[in-house]
């Protein structure tokens, strides 16, 4: 019972840490990376309340350093999802039934558990496990994370407070209910704070999740999960599986409880889903909630007015952080004539000037991409285009998978706007440059708008305000998240809500209140005090 109205104000965003040499969060967070790379997991999946083991185990590998063995995954059957999907619907209704304030509360444990104790070890299964390193680690699995579950339990009371006017003898409320079924959460490798926000978005809403995570991020995702335990979570509310997305896919979309996917991948897994859900309408008990967040092919366009250094900067971290592995990152510049030559030799300085190695030498700007399937294929493109007449290699191309997937930052210029690598997302470091006549911007404006049907992020660089108001408008739809002179990556939740249209996904902005109502069902409720008793109008009477 709810003896008062609990509303948790806007918070502030979690300080970064700086990890400079000396400091204290450095000290432990190598203490800790040494910790886990002794250590050898045994990940169970999480279903209900037990943890499960089965004979199929896989190999956890850090991607710069294949050679090591940070532990093994169990992996799971058709079976295994059924039984999530049960241990969900088990728990549904004493989850939905809790109090606002207690399930507000363990997100917000788990919130500062992650912010003290675990900072470390969140931070260092994403640098292991995901090629990460220390600073790209603490802005996702320690800051982006802790936003997103401390910003949300914000929203969401926000929400509960928006009540309808009620007239003279009536009383109208709302609520919001969670929805009908269960909710799949299917997240990517590139952000252990999707990977945390996902399942966490819809079952702070009251829902019950079935949470299949990139099996390339198992090693962080597990880490959250016995935070989540920890900090209160009951049981059998976020089931935490490892299956092929095939076999998920065929048990999910074929039962008739399920209510939502709240998805962040390729395009076309996101388009595949969503076929199967149309086809499979009939099955369900309500029309599912289909969210998710794809691909992208970010632009930066460079006006021929812009600062140099600061436009390099902008492509040498929206590009290359992260190895390239964001949905934002800088894929395809545009870059005016009368700038070229003097960006040219600033990128390639740049690119020259980058360490490149293990997560542990924090001396590394870039590590390793995150798998061999991607290695192999960022390389096929980089090497189609060292062949090709329409394009030159300006900076990098060296590919080695001795040791680790280690990809050289790349830079290539196409003689063709339209060329394969300025139009196909690639996820990995590799830039594509455009050079174009610096008196035609407004015709590059229009091919930036036309040339790829992904609209996630994008950046003017310009000082001629006349040419940012003019890109601001032209490219609307081009991108959900539009930056001015800065990279197209970084967004703060709270901030710069992130989410792109297009090919990019639904655009329900991870990180805001838009995402929250996509999880909730509302119910209006009319309660009136003194009901009339005829039926009578009095224009019906006789003058």
């Amino acid at each position: 019972m709810e003896f008062g109205y609990f509303h948790y104000p806007l918070p502030a965003n979690e300080p970064v840490l700086s990890y400079a040499p000396g400091s204290p969060e450095r000290k432990r967070l190598k203490e800790v990376l040494a910790e886990l790379k002794q250590e050898k997991a045994d990940v169970p999946m999480y279903i209900g309340g037990l943890e499960v083991r089965t004979n199929k185990k896989e190999k956890m590998h850090p991607p710069h350093e294949i050679k090591h063995v940070l532990g093994h995954y169990h992996t799971g059957e058709e079976k295994h999802v059924k039984q999530a999907i049960e241990a969900a619907l088990a728990a549904r209704e004493s989850w939905g039934a809790m109090s606002w304030e207690s399930r507000a509360h363990i997100f917000l444990k788990a919130a500062d558990l992650i912010a003290t104790k675990y900072r470390p070890y969140m931070n260092g299964t994403t640098m292991l496990g995901q090629s990460k390193n220390a600073y790209q680690a603490e802005i996702d699995s320690a800051c982006e994370l802790i936003d997103f579950l401390r910003f949300n339990v914000h929203f969401l009371s926000e929400i509960y407070r928006q009540q309808p006017v009620s007239a003279s003898g009536v009383h109208n409320r709302m609520e919001y209910r969670p929805l009908e079924g269960f909710v799949l959460a299917v997240t990517p490798f590139n952000f252990t704070a999707i990977g945390g926000n996902l399942p966490t978005s819809a079952a702070m809403c009251g829902n019950v999740v079935v949470w299949k995570p990139a099996h390339t991020q198992v090693y962080s995702a597990q880490m959250f999960m016995r935070i989540l335990k920890e900090a209160g979570l009951p049981d059998g509310v976020i089931n935490l599986i490892y299956v092929d997305g095939p076999t998920l896919g065929n048990v999910c979309f074929n039962h008739p409880d399920f209510a939502g996917v709240h998805f962040t991948g390729s395009t076309g897994v996101f388009n595949t889903m969503w076929e199967t859900i149309g086809k499979n309408m009939h099955t369900y008990r309500s029309y599912p909630r289909i969210v998710g967040e794809t691909g992208g092919k970010d632009f930066v366009l460079a006006h021929k007015s812009a600062d140099v250094d600061l436009l390099v900067t902008a492509l040498l971290r929206g590009a290359f952080e992260y190895q390239g592995q964001k949905c934002s990152a800088a894929s395809r510049a545009y870059i005016p004539s009368n700038l070229a030559e003097d960006v040219k030799k600033k990128l390639i300085a740049g690119i020259e000037s980058f360490s490149m190695g293990t997560v542990e030498n924090f001396s590394n700007f870039i590590n390793a991409v995150i798998d061999e399937k991607s290695f192999n294929k960022i390389e096929s493109y980089i090497e189609k285009a060292k062949n090709d007449p329409k394009a030159v290699i300006w900076a990098g191309g060296k590919c080695d998978k001795t040791n680790g997937y280690f990809v050289q930052p790349t830079v290539i210029e196409a003689k063709d706007p339209m060329y394969v690598t300025m139009c196909e997302e690639i996820f990995g470091p590799v830039l594509t440059v455009y050079v174009y006549n610096a008196d035609k911007f407004e015709d590059t404006l229009e091919l930036v708008n036309k040339t790829s049907p992904y609209a996630l992020t994008g950046s003017i660089i310009a000082q001629d305000r006349a040419a940012v108001q003019q890109a601001t408008v032209k490219l609307r739809h081009a991108a959900g998240n539009f930056y001015i002179n800065d990279k197209p990556t970084g967004a703060i939740v709270g901030q710069q809500p992130f989410g792109g249209a297009r090919a990019s996904g639904t655009n329900d902005k991870a990180g805001s209140i838009l995402n929250l109502y996509r999880w909730l069902s509302a119910r209006t409720i009319k309660e009136t005090f003194n009901a009339p008793v005829d039926y009578r109008y009095p224009f019906m009477a006789e003058e």
